[in-house]
């Protein structure tokens, strides 16, 4: 069972890595037009999959439905906002290593959170996984800005690092409660939660679009609306994107969740940093440099040790 949802954990982040290259391949799009585009199209896609599955979405309850559109709107429509916005203000290695800061983040959480419920790391033996971790960040940082051959914007740098920021406060909350979700509700199947998401995805997604759409309408008129300058391109990545890191990605992490303890689901998150940084250079087809491999090699080996921590049950006490 454990290997199973390590599998899931695998494929969902080799999924979710791409969602690190699809701002690249649309520049000239918002990162919240993305973002709003992106789920609208989730949530096309959930609509027959919800039709197939309707007889299990009738036995989500009037809370559930309310958890999922927290979960929506929290993990979905501002996280990528942000994240995507981020990428393309400071380029995607940047974006992705600081996005790369989840795992360990994700265990201190389930940590402070679900420790007495599922076992306590030793924060003693945790620091020298956040040390490596952020060692890492600072090599790729400096490698990107090393490389940088554009005019130096340091506000538009600045801004992005803050969204970056923002996007991992944001799936620091979202995994941890949907797993917790997940691991209370094992009576539904990670699918149905999926779709349930997609379904409660859609309304949000579309009157976001709508509004900006409007909004750039007045303030970005050279802009063709609704697709954009290049919707032969706009169109499809947003569908695919939409069913392969969104639907597919969600089912993947989903049935992870229910097979895995929360507090060793955060560092496996780190499957979608590689992949991300695997298929950025990809994209460039370029080799990275020495000093983004260190930086890469000292994140995964801070996470690897991470993982490798051995959660120490907390001895309840019982009052008498």
């Amino acid at each position: 069972m454990m290997i199973t949802g390590i599998f899931f954990a695998l494929g969902a982040g080799l999924l979710w890595g791409m969602i690190f290259v699809g701002p690249l391949l649309v520049p000239d799009y918002p990162g919240v037009l993305q973002s709003a585009g992106r789920y609208v199209s989730f949530g096309l896609i959930a609509l027959p999959m919800a039709w197939y599955d309707r007889h299990r979405l009738k036995r989500l309850q009037r809370q559930d439905w309310l958890e999922a559109v927290k979960l929506s709107l929290v993990g979905n429509l501002i996280y990528y906002t942000c994240l995507s916005s981020s990428i393309q203000r400071t380029g995607a290695p940047i974006s992705t290593m600081i996005i790369g800061t989840l795992p360990v983040l994700l265990a201190v959480s389930a940590n402070v959170a679900y420790g007495r419920d599922e076992g306590k790391l030793p924060w003693g033996r945790l620091s020298p996984a956040l040390l490596l971790i952020a060692t890492g960040l600072v090599c790729v940082n400096a490698a990107e800005l090393r490389q940088n051959v554009q005019p130096f914007d340091l506000w538009r740098y600045l801004s992005g690092i803050a969204l970056a920021l923002i996007a991992v406060v944001c799936w620091t909350w979202y995994p941890l409660r949907n797993a917790r979700w997940l691991r209370r509700h094992a009576c539904h199947k990670p699918t149905t939660w999926a779709t349930a998401q997609g379904l409660a995805t859609l309304p949000l997604a579309a009157v976001a679009y709508g509004v900006i759409c409007l909004a750039m309408g007045f303030t970005h008129q050279a802009f063709p609306l609704p697709f954009g300058p290049r919707p032969m391109v706009f169109v499809p990545l947003m569908i695919a994107i939409g069913l392969l890191c969104s639907w597919l990605g969600a089912f993947c992490w989903n049935e992870a969740s229910q097979r895995l303890p929360t507090v060793l689901v955060g560092p496996l998150i780190v499957f979608e940093t590689l992949a991300g940084l695997t298929y950025t250079f990809l994209l460039r087809q370029a080799w990275p440099p020495l000093l983004s491999l260190t930086g890469i090699a000292c994140l995964i080996i801070g996470v690897a040790y991470a993982v490798s921590i051995k959660p120490e049950q907390v001895e309840k006490i019982v009052s008498l």
